[in-house]
């Protein structure tokens, strides 16, 4: 385990980590602030560095709830923050949860209503509220892991790329609104679009499924990936996440723009990121709500002006009408 500095009056801080990059970066930066850090690390996820950055580290199935209570507890933890990513669909419906994650008493009665009773309901809010209520009740408050890193937040703006031209900003516009209420049914995050036209969406197989699956649909490339909160975003947990992977995997498959929800999106390896798409020639755009309805009334009253001409334009005055009778 690591031993760092610590500032030992701040309170020690725990991270249940999941795959990728982004439990390393939060621990990272908990480190740096001076705290104690102890980690759960799920088994077939989280990365072997953090046993070099973290305090301390348990490796652990991710139905031992019990156990990560009292680990958290027996280190003074009191606050603990969820990062990285978990393989819904493995641990639903692979039969791995079984096998490598077999659950205790503590993790059946967390999700024993959602996923054992007669109504089940296996969304992912549902599933890590229950494990937030879980850990309230253990005395452990669940935190956003922005909280300990809000650099990872993306600001709004241009980020490589082009100013989006109006084909691209007209699939924006219509793409926005498609994710936005596909979040809101708690479906998945992220579509992607062509010409209007939606190809694929996100749902349990995740955002690098979604993305591979739209190259085999849309051979042809050109298409836009759209990842965005949902409308009342959780930031305990579920934030959309985006890296260098991201960009490799959309590249790969023929995408050439990303658009990204600002102050919602969480970017991993900032500077990475944002090379690698300047490096593959793809657009890259963190935009907001705000944005977004500016553009909508913008195209709107464009659309009105060009409509009023038009009209103008086609109008039969009483004088024309006469010219015409008289030269015929």
């Amino acid at each position: 385990m690591a031993h760092h500095n610590a500032n030992r009056s701040l309170p020690a801080i725990g991270i249940v980590a999941g795959w990728g990059s982004f439990p390393v970066e939060v621990a990272q930066q908990l480190v740096h602030s001076g705290h104690p850090v102890c980690c759960i690390a799920i088994k077939g996820h989280a990365s072997r560095s953090l046993e070099s950055i973290c305090d301390h580290v348990l490796w652990s199935g991710v139905g031992k709830i019990g156990k990560h209570l009292r680990y958290f507890r027996r280190n003074g933890v009191r606050h603990v923050t969820m990062a990285g990513k978990l393989f819904k669909a493995d641990l639903l419906y692979s039969g791995s949860i079984w096998l490598q994650h077999f659950p205790d008493l503590t993790c059946i009665r967390t999700f024993g209503p959602a996923l054992l009773g007669r109504n089940r309901d296996a969304r992912d809010d549902s599933l890590l509220l229950a494990v937030t209520n879980t850990y309230i009740r253990s005395g452990i408050e669940i935190c956003p892991a922005t909280d300990f890193a809000p650099e990872l937040l993306v600001n709004h703006g241009l980020l490589s790329g082009k100013t989006p031209a109006a084909r691209l900003q007209n699939d924006i516009d219509a793409g926005w609104k498609v994710a936005k209420q596909m979040g809101g049914m708690d479906i998945g995050q992220t579509i992607t679009i062509k010409d209007g036209t939606v190809i694929a969406v996100e749902a349990i197989e995740g955002t690098d499924a979604c993305i591979e699956r739209t190259g085999t649909l849309c051979r042809r490339g050109g298409w836009t990936l759209i990842k965005v909160s949902k409308p009342d975003q959780d930031m305990r947990f579920d934030v959309p996440t985006i890296g260098p992977q991201t960009i490799e995997k959309v590249h790969a498959a023929g995408g050439t723009a990303i658009v990204i929800e600002a102050e919602k999106t969480i970017m991993v390896e900032r500077e990475k990121t944002i090379a690698a798409a300047n490096a593959a020639g793809i657009t890259l755009i963190a935009i907001d709500d705000a944005s977004q309805a500016a553009s909508q009334r913008s195209k709107q009253t464009a659309n009105f002006v060009a409509g009023s001409i038009d009209a103008e334009n086609n109008r039969v005055h009483p004088s024309d009408g006469l010219a015409t009778r008289r030269s015929a």
